[in-house]
């Protein structure tokens, strides 16, 4: 019998709902997390797009910051999108300045940096380690970009795009650092299960 891992979504802001269809779709028992307690009973945790400076202050106020840190410290299954990879950056650039971030990927990602709401996009985005050839469709929201990676850290997919200063490069936007996995962009707004799915296989392995 397929073990169904159960994987927690960061509930105190953030697309939320939609990350528990698409995981519950790949096989986990996907539950929100607004308390301490609540973390305490999964194998693995989403920390959806939203606004990262808010999920920042909320997560210290809500006493989830210190035990999130820790069980990422400890080695638990993590993947962020857009906002949520903010939060799992090392180093943030043009956030505030007591943002707080779990530094689970050794990485600088720059807020907001392809843009403000009304610069939002999609695109196709080769992204390495899914399933089939096919590139992810993917949807950029007030989207960050990552900027430099780490030892350790290796980059799945980039896009060329022009960034808020205008000009056109390639931008990573896709990472993943032994058990945390982060993206710019939204998968769990589109109908492409694939992105999930590895991180229910990442969280089912750990388990």
């Amino acid at each position: 019998m397929t073990v169904r891992p159960v994987v927690g979504v960061f509930a105190l802001q953030g697309d939320v709902r939609e990350h528990v269809r698409a995981l519950t779709a790949c096989g986990a028992d996907a539950v929100p997390v607004r308390r301490p307690a609540e973390l305490d009973d999964v194998d693995g945790l989403v920390i959806p797009g939203g606004e990262s400076t808010t999920m920042s202050k909320l997560s210290v106020e809500f006493g989830l910051y210190d035990p999130i840190a820790k069980r990422l410290a400890d080695g638990m299954p993590v993947y962020g999108s857009c906002a949520g990879m903010i939060m799992l950056a090392s180093t943030v650039l043009d956030g505030r300045p007591d943002q707080r971030s779990f530094g689970a990927i050794s990485m600088t990602v720059r807020r907001n940096a392809f843009g403000r709401q009304v610069d939002s996009f999609e695109a196709p985005v080769p992204v390495a380690g899914l399933a089939g050839d096919d590139p992810f469709h993917a949807v950029f929201i007030r989207a960050p970009w990552v900027e430099s990676v780490g030892d350790g850290v290796t980059v799945l997919g980039a896009i060329d795009r022009a960034g808020a200063d205008g000009v056109i490069a390639p931008h990573v936007v896709a990472v993943r650092q032994g058990a945390a996995l982060a993206t710019s962009f939204h998968p769990e707004l589109t109908g492409d299960l694939r992105l999930h799915g590895l991180f229910v296989e990442m969280v089912r392995a750990a388990a």
